[in-house]
């Protein structure tokens, strides 16, 4: 074992769209008591979502598991019109901790779908997040997974498309099918900000910054969530060997061996205590120093629905 130094990344672990859904379930689960049922996992990390089941949560992807009059929380990730609208139909007590970014983006859909748009979405196939987006129209959105797919796009016009991508891409892999996009369809319209959340952004630029300074990358997430294994395969692009995990036990001690650098990130969804959890394995493994890069110091934070807040 060679490890001596661990650089960690910075910004890295929550934003402020999985702060928020996390606290949406927590004071829903205050204010309503046990069960609280979310549609879907609230964020895709397998140690909050575990905590929250034992708090009370219980997690489901149909609404006929909810009983009637039942306190309901959508997940980060966004859901469709025609889940919103069963949900209400139902006459569940509901709580939307869809992330602000997410619903910018619906918004814009619904906007532009209005003035006669249709949509090319880039973004993975079966993503909730996705799946919540396309499913904000009944029809003329098209998604994209990579340029190939650029190609197969049948729009029935073209004067007015606009394309909108899923918050958690990799932003190199976005801008290159958009690049697609655009030569396919001179004229599509693009957000006027883009769709990559900044919390995706920082901390990809953080991994760039970081891989050129170490042996290795080890990223805290979980298999489920998307920013997490961007951030895995951009550190792998880059030429530092890259390991994704969700938990301490699963580093190997082989990973490091003839390496003395190691640079440690979380996904947006992975709690800092996971972080420490790897610190404290590390050590145990050799690590001398822990070193922190500089980076933005995000502050965003994102308000809490109406029936949550804490008055006064």
């Amino acid at each position: 074992m060679t490890v001596q130094d661990i650089l960690l990344a910075e910004p890295r672990g929550f934003c402020a769209g999985v702060d928020r859904a996390i606290e949406i379930v927590e004071r829903a689960l205050a204010k309503f008591g046990r069960p609280i049922y979310v549609r879907h996992e609230i964020v895709h990390n397998t140690f909050v979502v575990n905590d929250l089941k034992v708090k009370g949560a219980i997690f489901i992807e149909e609404l006929g598991d909810v009983p009637p009059g039942a306190t309901l929380v959508f997940s980060a990730h966004g859901v469709s019109r025609a889940i919103q609208n069963e949900a209400q139909a139902r006459g569940f007590n509901i709580f939307d901790a869809t992330c602000p970014l997410v619903t910018k983006v619906h918004v814009e859909v619904a906007k532009l779908h209005k003035e006669g748009y249709e949509f090319i979405m880039i973004g993975h196939k079966g993503h909730p997040e996705v799946e919540g987006t396309m499913g904000q129209l009944d029809s003329g959105i098209h998604l994209v997974e990579d340029v190939a797919d650029v190609a197969r796009v049948r729009p029935s016009q073209t004067k007015r498309l606009a394309v909108v991508t899923q918050t958690t891409l990799s932003v190199d892999d976005a801008a290159e099918i958009l690049a697609a996009v655009k030569l396919q369809f001179p004229s599509v319209r693009e957000p006027k900000q883009q769709d990559i959340c900044y919390a995706t952004q920082n901390r990809q630029d953080a991994v760039k910054v970081m891989s050129s300074q170490v042996d290795v990358v080890i990223v805290v997430g979980s298999p489920t969530s998307s920013n997490s294994n961007r951030l895995r395969e951009l550190a792998g692009r880059l030429g530092a060997d890259s390991y994704m995990i969700d938990s301490a036990e699963e580093l190997q001690s082989a990973w490091f061996e003839g390496k003395s650098r190691v640079g440690l990130t979380a996904g947006a969804s992975a709690p800092e205590v996971l972080v420490q959890d790897v610190i404290t394995r590390l050590r145990a493994l050799g690590a001398v120093t822990v070193r922190k890069m500089d980076g933005i110091e995000e502050t965003i934070k994102f308000p809490l629905p109406k029936g949550l807040r804490i008055e006064g």
